[in-house]
């Protein structure tokens, strides 16, 4: 990885000038105009600072100290930027390397830490739709990219399987189930009678249907045996309805812990709160006010006046599980962006008892539907399986058209590869603090920045390779042709593009580079002989070889399921 390589030489030059340490080191980064060299380093401005000096000045003593066999040139540009410009024979050495190597892989800068990453969370009795997607999709990937980078990871599923809608579900259930087609879809029908509920319960004269519901709650948390054992029987088929989805993600979880797991520990936690002086009574109830200018005004209930907790009461407790069970460095919970002010309530409390490990709130923006907003209340949602159904569809019938020589099964393994890739790259392609109105022909299209596009890209490297019959040999690498100096870059940049992603929790970035890498992959393969490159012939294999390595791994991290023919 070509910034580890730099850090080595450049923490050299910058402990030289800089005994004591007290300037943090400036990691480098790749320049925005290759005209102005490869790497781009900004250590002097710092340094400058300490000392009181003119920045350009710190920076050519700085550049005088830099010398290694990557690094062909060494230039000051403008007020202080060292640009780092690398020798061609040596950046080929350092791709050669890679190309030996089995996999591309991360630094592990995780290494004896432990990450837990609370992500997805559907609702028991209600089917996954489209609405769960982003969630799962964005934390999956920052699963993968933690564990490559060296973490203990720790998937945590932190489901809704508690609190009032049972009771509304309950009381929908004792009045208007169908045995039968509860028979013959338990989830369709549990989700039926959750919507019907839903609709009863806005006309004026069911107002005793919230009363009812409110009933059926209190006795399930008392532990009634029948309302604990149909929240038990719902649980159940919810589940094995949940993991059959994920199974067609290909996602899993280490654990899966929802709100129940917690309901014995909520009394403990309020009773530590007043405790400890961190929540003060209000009005009957107990409440947590908040210091920082924005929280102060928004204090929040972890106690009601009728003495029951409330979904804050139940985070705090899990926050408080996760410590004492893992003791992690960092937890990272993804969810949508209307939950900011709760987890920002729920950080700054945990801070205050005493929970030291980095807390992260990856959120993300919405997805909606062009007609607005989807709620399963009001049935307007798009199911998963459904989603999946009409992707891979799809994908068959452009594999139909196109492959008509393979086999049954190949085209089937094909579509599927291609049809759920699409689905997962058009939603992780997306800068996740942003809102993305749901399209069938933006998510499945099969042109431009999408699965199928690097899917194709690594397949056809592989096909390649084949056609040449030999074993791609990385000692034959040079960098010839601009085109190849580019691949090389964005080969080795790959890992970085990685860490990237996982620091800032945006899987966006990660996909924007093994695009730009796709593309480099086909520039060569277009513009250069290959096969016929008479004495350039085996270098190229190699570069393409380890360009496909580059960019199996890196969709591997997203969670892309990769083939080798399409």
């Amino acid at each position: 990885m070509i910034p580890v390589l730099l850090h080595d030489i450049l923490a050299a030059v910058a402990a030289k000038a800089d005994p004591e340490g007290t300037t943090p080191l400036e990691p480098v980064a790749p320049t925005g105009n290759p005209a102005h060299g490869d790497y781009q380093w900004n250590f002097a401005f710092r340094l400058a600072k300490v000392r009181r000096q003119n920045p350009r000045a710190v920076a050519e003593s700085l550049v005088a100290q830099i010398h290694h066999p990557l690094i062909q040139k060494v230039e000051v540009m403008g007020p202080g930027f060292i640009n780092l410009y690398f020798d061609d024979a040596e950046l080929a050495r350092v791709l050669a390397l890679q190309a030996a190597t089995p996999a591309i892989g991360l630094p592990q800068i995780g290494a004896g830490q432990t990450v837990i990453i609370d992500y997805s969370s559907p609702n028991v009795a209600k089917r996954m739709h489209i609405g769960h997607m982003r969630s799962t999709h964005i934390g999956n990937a920052l699963y993968r990219l933690h564990k490559a980078a060296g973490y203990l990871t720790i998937g945590d599923n932190h489901i809704g399987d508690w609190g009032t809608q049972f009771g509304k579900l309950i009381y929908a259930w004792n009045h208007w189930r169908d045995d039968g087609a509860y028979a013959a879809d338990p989830i369709g029908e549990l989700e039926r009678l959750y919507v019907k509920f839903g609709e009863q319960g806005k006309l004026p004269e069911n107002a005793e249907l919230i009363v009812a519901a409110r009933a059926e709650t209190f006795k399930l948390q008392k532990g009634d045996p029948t309302n604990v054992g149909l929240w038990q029987q719902f649980m159940d088929v919810s589940m094995a309805e949940f993991k059959s989805v994920y199974a067609r993600m290909g996602v899993e979880f280490d654990v899966t812990l929802g709100e129940s797991a917690y309901k014995d520990m909520t009394d403990g936690i309020v009773e530590r709160l007043k405790r400890d002086g961190i929540a003060e009574p209000s009005e009957g109830a107990w409440i947590v006010r908040f210091e920082d200018p924005s929280l102060k005004n928004s204090p929040v209930i972890v106690q009601k006046r009728d003495g029951a907790s409330n979904y804050t009461t139940t985070d705090i407790a899990a926050m408080q599980y996760r410590m004492e069970r893992w003791n992690p460095d960092r937890i990272i919970i993804v969810t949508d962006m209307r939950q900011q002010l709760v987890f920002n309530q729920l950080f700054a409390i945990s801070r205050r008892m005493g929970v030291a490990a980095e807390l992260v709130h990856a959120w993300f923006g919405m997805l909606v539907l062009p007609e607005g907003a989807m709620s399963t209340r009001a049935g307007n949602i798009i199911r998963l399986v459904d989603l999946f159904d009409e992707a891979v569809a799809r994908a068959r019938a452009i594999v139909d058209t196109r492959a008509p020589h393979l086999s049954d099964d190949e085209r089937a393994n094909i579509a599927d590869a291609v049809g759920m890739g699409a689905v997962r790259y058009a939603d992780l392609s997306q800068h996740p603090q942003t809102d993305v109105t749901f399209s069938w022909d933006k998510m499945l299209s099969f042109e431009g920045n999408t699965a199928p596009y690097l899917l194709y890209s690594h397949a056809r490297c592989v096909t390649l390779l084949a056609r040449a019959e030999e074993t791609p040999d990385p000692g034959a690498i040079r960098l010839e042709h601009p085109l190849e100096r580019e691949l090389a870059l964005a080969v080795l940049r790959t890992p970085e593009a990685a860490l990237t992603a996982l620091k800032t929790s945006r899987p966006n970035l990660l996909a924007d580079h093994l695009y730009d890498l796709s593309n480099r992959v086909n520039r060569v393969y277009h513009d250069l002989p290959v096969l016929t490159g008479g004495e350039f012939r085996a270098s190229r294999l190699a570069q393409l070889d380890v360009a496909r390595q580059a960019l199996r791994t890196g969709l591997e991290w997203l969670g892309l399921r990769v083939i080798d023919r399409m």
